[in-house]
């Protein structure tokens, strides 16, 4: 309404056509209208306007209302504000202001617009203007404002921050949990939804934008994603945004759009730890079997793709068990930690070097474009490995033995390559180490052999397809028995009578051993306890025990002397018999198992002497009642031959050790005689007897021998 109007003039009275056009505007607009002298007096009021302030006449009102604007606003300010924009202006548009509805006193929300009308010369005619009661729509935009701020503060009392995005203006406001989320001021410049969008990853960016467009269309309910923004700081932070599109204009498009920021920053790196803990060795780095297989399964479908062909290797570090022994796990350690650098110097960039496990490596060598790329890179682990590992002030020495299997010529799936590079391992292992081998065919043929046999094995003792058997030992100076060597034989039901070299090895490979092992003790006490009965009271049988046996647990490790105190058997009634190897193993277990049968009276004699690694310092801790010289000495055995020098120092030494000497393979006069004649205790081979299921030994006992 028109504040303090000027001094009266007189007003031109209204022509008939002029005033029927004035009260025809006033009579059909929905909001208040009219029309007041220069001096504040209300000239005309439409029934809308009448309404408005409280009234039920145009009379009424104008009878009344004087100079309404002097009583009108709430806030008298608002009256000289007014007044300044019409004068200055001409005009005032959308001009809102809390009022009192002049009749009630009841306090409304009004929009005003006015105009200024004026003669020719200039001079104030009168004022026009609309009123329209907004106090609806002023408490709807309150109450919407107060649900705003208090789903804000709901939503930053979880730690969120809420961002508020006028899209239609291209404005956003983010909350004060944003702002301290990213290190932003409040009228940072940054803030824009084009300035954030710039400070997202360059890598997540392009997701963020699908997705958020994705909701904008209509097409996904609501917005979800995650990416990184870079903070004020330069740091990079993970966040989920969520957001919902709440207003639209009639064609649908987005008007506003409210969501949330959650730092997710330390999810992604918890994430990202077992992610890493889940596929990467934690010792060294290097990706894990889990790891190797995906890759390996993406490098084969490359190649695929592009017919090519890659090579698996897989490296066995020789001798490794030693240095973990001698230098303990810390320094084994350290030695597969630069083990793994030294295999990443020897391959490409394009290649996968992984651990498998212990000191098992693997390496993947894609793309190869010739065979003899592979042998360069193998001959270089090979000269790398074998150089001396300098852990502290030790060196350590191993080398590599390694199996190689080519993609797409030798397998069709990662199983299948992994398999036949263990193959090709073990041909190189049984090869003497420290070398590489290739899988073929044969080998695959021979492992099929060895899984079968492997399976056999589980039910054959308790189908009875075992048997011992007994060879002599006889006392060549008397020509006297009174030892037999007790030999395990499987009769297959299809492969027939199998050698103990051809399933032994895979009976230790899979653990069958040990219950194999026991029977074969068994029956060779109980074959004892009948033997010193009916043949000779001081019978002794030996019994061979798997250096896998001699790893049991402490109670595996007395079974044998509650055996021995079952049967109710003497001291030396039996003898175990254990290679050389055995004896370097430095292991308590080892050591205690040994002290534990030369306490319970079982005497210890070593096989095979004379291939091995044993030394006389071993001789002499493990206090050995036997050594056995290995037929390969005994085949050569001739007056004057090397093989007979050597034989002679290995009875000298131990003899003056206190151990007795038995000779295997002995198969002719010659050689028991040069052997009688070198001061051998006893002998055993073909020339005597081969080995005899214990009723043809009894019959064989019992003949006169010459």
């Amino acid at each position: 309404m028109k504040p303090d109007a000027p001094p009266s003039t007189p007003v031109p009275a209204a022509t008939p056509a002029q005033a029927a056009d004035f009260s025809t505007l006033f009579d059909f607009l929905p909001i208040g209208a009219y029309r007041s002298s220069p001096d504040g007096r209300q000239i005309r009021a439409n029934p809308a306007q009448v309404r408005l302030n409280g009234y039920a006449h145009e009379a009424e009102l104008l009878a009344v209302m004087q100079d309404i604007g002097r009583d009108w606003y709430v806030d008298p300010t608002r009256r000289a504000t007014f007044r300044a924009l019409l004068d200055g202006q001409g005009y005032v548009r959308g001009f809102v202001s809390e009022v009192y509805r002049h009749k009630t006193g009841e306090r409304i929300w009004v929009s005003e617009n006015a105009h200024v009308v004026r003669d020719a010369e200039g001079s104030i005619q009168f004022y026009e203007g609309t009123v329209e009661d907004i106090t609806e729509r002023v408490r709807a935009e309150a109450e919407l404002r107060q649900r705003d701020e208090i789903w804000k503060l709901a939503l930053e009392s979880t730690g969120d921050g809420v961002w508020d995005w006028n899209l239609a203006e291209g404005l956003a406001q983010l909350s004060r949990r944003c702002l301290e989320m990213y290190g932003f001021a409040e009228d940072d410049p940054r803030l824009s939804p084009r300035g954030m969008d710039q400070r997202t990853h360059p890598d997540d960016k392009a997701q963020m934008l699908r997705d958020r467009q994705a909701h904008l269309d209509g097409s996904a309910p609501s917005y979800v994603n995650e990416h990184r923004v870079l903070c004020a700081d330069g740091s990079w932070k993970w966040i989920l945004t969520r957001g919902m599109v709440i207003g639209r204009d009639a064609q649908g498009r987005p008007l506003r759009m409210v969501g949330t920021h959650t730092d997710i920053t330390q999810r992604k790196k918890a994430e990202a730890l077992i992610w890493h803990q889940a596929n990467f060795d934690a010792l060294t780095g290097l990706p894990n079997r889990r790891m190797l297989r995906d890759r390996l399964g993406q490098h084969m479908l490359r190649c695929d793709r592009e017919r090519r062909q890659l090579a698996l290797l897989f490296i066995d570090l020789d001798h490794f068990k030693a240095v973990n022994d001698t230098l303990g796990h810390e320094g084994g350690d350290r030695l597969l930690i630069e083990a793994a650098q030294r295999l990443g110097s020897c391959v490409r960039a394009s290649d996968t070097v992984a651990r498998m496990g212990g000191d098992e490596f693997t390496v993947v060598l894609p793309e190869l474009h010739d065979a003899r790329e592979v042998e360069r890179i193998v001959q270089a682990i090979l000269r790398e490995m074998a150089r001396a590992f300098h852990i502290g002030d030790e060196a350590a020495f191993v080398t590599a033995s390694i199996g190689i299997t080519f993609y797409p010529g030798d397998g069709q799936s990662v199983d299948d390559l992994l398999r036949q590079a263990d193959q090709a391992l073990y041909v190189a292992k049984d090869g003497g180490r420290n070398r590489f081998g290739y899988f073929t065919p044969a080998l695959q043929e021979g492992a099929q052999l060895r899984a079968r046999v492997a399976n056999d094995l589980h039910g054959a003792l308790p189908a009875r397809q075992f048997s011992v058997e007994y060879q002599p030992i006889v006392a060549l100076a008397s020509g006297a028995v009174h030892m037999a060597e007790a030999l395990l034989r499987w009769s297959h039901p299809q492969r027939g009578r199998m050698a103990p070299v051809d399933f032994v090895p895979i009976a230790e490979a899979n653990g069958m051993i040990v219950q194999i092992g026991e029977w074969v003790f068994r029956e060779a006490a109980r074959q004892t306890q009948l033997w010193r009965a009916r043949l000779d009271a001081r019978f002794q049988i030996s019994v061979n025990k798997s250096p896998v046996q001699f790893h049991r647990a402490d109670e595996d490790r007395t079974q044998w002397l509650r055996e021995l105190s079952a049967w109710q058997l003497p001291r030396h009634a039996l003898a175990v018999e254990i290679t050389e190897s055995l004896l370097l193993d430095p292991s308590a277990n080892v050591a205690d198992h040994l002290m534990a049968l030369r306490e319970a009276g079982i005497s210890v004699s070593l096989d095979d002497f004379g291939t091995g690694y044993c030394s006389l310092a071993y001789l002499q801790r493990y206090d050995i009642d036997f050594i056995k010289i290995d037929k390969s000495f005994v085949g050569g055995l001739a007056p004057r031959s090397n093989d007979l020098a050597l034989c002679k120092a290995m009875i000298v030494m131990a003899h003056q050790l206190g151990i007795a000497v038995i000779a295997e393979g002995v198969e002719t006069p010659a050689q028991r005689d040069l052997l009688l004649e070198a001061g051998c205790d006893y002998a055993q081979g073909y020339l005597f007897a081969q080995a005899m299921p214990a009723e043809q030994f009894e019959a064989w006992f019992s003949q006169p021998r010459a």
